[in-house]
């Protein structure tokens, strides 16, 4: 089943969203207990979004390449031939979990003692990391997947499922079903670096769980801003900023 978001039309403001977030995150103060300080604006300084592969952010299996299923490849294959026109986010529908991570623009964290609030520049995409014991909901398909947290020591860990299959982990074709299941893990190591793990797996397309791993660099001196789109003459919408310049690489 395939339910996704798109962006809204850039007449919807974003604020709405961030001032809402902002007020669920900061209505019981700064709460850092238990945990670390994930607060700030981060993103990857690779080129992970062009090619995971090609990136060299695997680092299981040990050779670096995605375990797909052979019919699985041959969709990948077909994908990235077709990568110019058929990958979901350069259309702007959200990027999905883990993409977002690291997709060429930034997202801001924002945090309490509930939740983890982070908000992506790239097509007005939002998620909140619930820190309670509630299960997952399972009724619906979400472009982000449902995300539930807990610390372990000064690391964030997200499990994170009921995923849509709408959405591409790169702009390579690399891709997933409904079966997706991700679980990340967030460390701030020191003031600049929030090291980023997430865990692969997805019965329906791989063969065994994989895994990822890269550093988030903190952004100095910025703000999220719009990610404007716009529907060209021939309906498709599109990003207008200019960011999806780098070809995606196998």
């Amino acid at each position: 089943m395939k339910f996704t978001i798109p962006a809204p039309h850039r007449n919807i403001s974003r604020m709405f969203i961030l001032a809402a977030l902002l007020t669920a995150a900061g209505d019981r103060g700064p709460a850092q207990s238990p945990g670390a300080d994930l607060r700030g604006i981060w993103m990857a300084g690779n080129k992970a979004d062009s090619g995971l592969e090609r990136a060299h952010v695997i680092v299981d299996p040990p050779d670096g390449k995605i375990p797909y299923q052979p019919g699985a490849h041959a969709t990948q294959q077909q994908n990235f031939a077709n990568r110019a026109t058929a990958d979901p986010e350069t259309k702007c529908f959200q990027p999905g979990v883990p993409r977002a991570a690291w997709v060429q623009s930034p997202f801001q964290i924002f945090q309490n003692d509930r939740a983890v609030y982070m908000v992506y520049q790239d097509v007005h995409a939002y998620r909140i990391i619930y820190l309670d014991d509630k299960p997952h909901n399972e009724a619906l398909a979400y472009a982000m997947g449902d995300s539930r947290g807990h610390w372990e020591g000064n690391t964030l860990v997200a499990d994170v499922t009921s995923f849509s299959d709408a959405t591409w982990l790169d702009g390579a074709g690399d891709f997933h079903s409904e079966q997706l299941h991700v679980v990340e893990r967030y460390t701030r190591i020191n003031r600049d670096t929030l090291f980023y793990e997430a865990t692969i797996e997805d019965p329906k397309v791989f063969t065994r769980p994989w895994k990822i791993r890269m550093p988030l660099r903190l952004q100095k001196g910025i703000q999220i801003i719009e990610d404007e789109c716009e529907e060209g003459e021939n309906g498709r919408r599109h990003h207008v900023n200019g960011r999806k310049a780098d070809g995606a690489e196998r």
